[in-house]
């Protein structure tokens, strides 16, 4: 084999490695979206054996994480990626991890939703919970598109809805201490829903989090605690 053909061919095995690399994210990342739709879902029917269920099936997001994160390891021991291929590689291991934090806090959901179904259910089926959840799904469902495409826009606009993620989660709180001062019976359901949108709020953040690796990826810029003008601007040449 001549020397061009073999750079080629290892060329060519790169690239299949990190399209491979950024399928199983994507399929991580579709996974922990139907943990946490079927989270959500379990609270609103009241459906305890579909919360356990959620809860058990945690072991495949830890399983895909550690798989995934091995890959990366192997490509940084044997192809020393540089500039925008070494983004990438960093960038998917902070990605898994907070995906892999996602599907902890859709466990704690699942199991907090099998508790709430054996309690006194209100006459609204916990509104608030599934108007907040439904939220941060569309936070990790845009998350994993920006991620995806590369899309900045995406990215930036999804990290500007953890602001409205948090006002709601604050709200929810002030109601649960507004319920539990009025009626002290309702503590223990009440401290289940404030567990419940706090893990829920926390998904948010990770949400946040990937959209920030997917404009380091592209950019070569670390926007954690910068404003919206600030991450978008040019991108880093190479």
């Amino acid at each position: 084999m001549e020397a061009s053909e073999l750079t080629g061919h290892i060329s060519r095995r790169f690239d299949k490695d990190i399209e491979d690399l950024r399928n199983n994210v994507l399929a991580m990342g579709g996974l922990v979206e139907s943990q946490l739709s079927q989270a959500i879902a379990a609270i609103v029917s009241g459906d305890s054996e579909l919360g356990l269920q959620v809860a058990k099936d945690d072991y495949k997001v830890n399983n895909l994480e550690v798989t995934i994160d091995e890959e990366c390891g192997r490509i940084l021991a044997t192809r020393a990626p540089a500039a925008s291929d070494l983004r990438l590689i960093v960038a998917i291991i902070k990605t898994i991890t907070d995906l892999e934090r996602i599907g902890d806090e859709a466990e704690k959901i699942g199991f907090l939703a099998s508790k709430l179904a054996a309690m006194d259910r209100p006459a609204d089926s916990y509104r608030e919970l599934k108007t907040l959840g439904n939220h941060v799904a569309h936070m990790v469902r845009d998350a994993m598109n920006a991620f995806a495409r590369l899309d900045i826009e995406e990215a930036w606009e999804t990290v500007q809805e953890d602001e409205r993620v948090d006002e709601e989660y604050e709200a929810i709180q002030r109601q649960c201490i507004t319920f539990m001062m009025e009626d002290p019976r309702s503590i223990k359901r009440v401290m289940n829903v404030t567990w419940c949108a706090r893990s829920l709020e926390r998904i948010g953040d990770h949400a946040k989090n990937i959209c920030e690796y997917v404009i380091y990826m592209v950019q070569g810029r670390d926007v954690r605690h910068t404003l919206g003008s600030e991450a978008t601007g040019s991108e880093t040449s190479e």
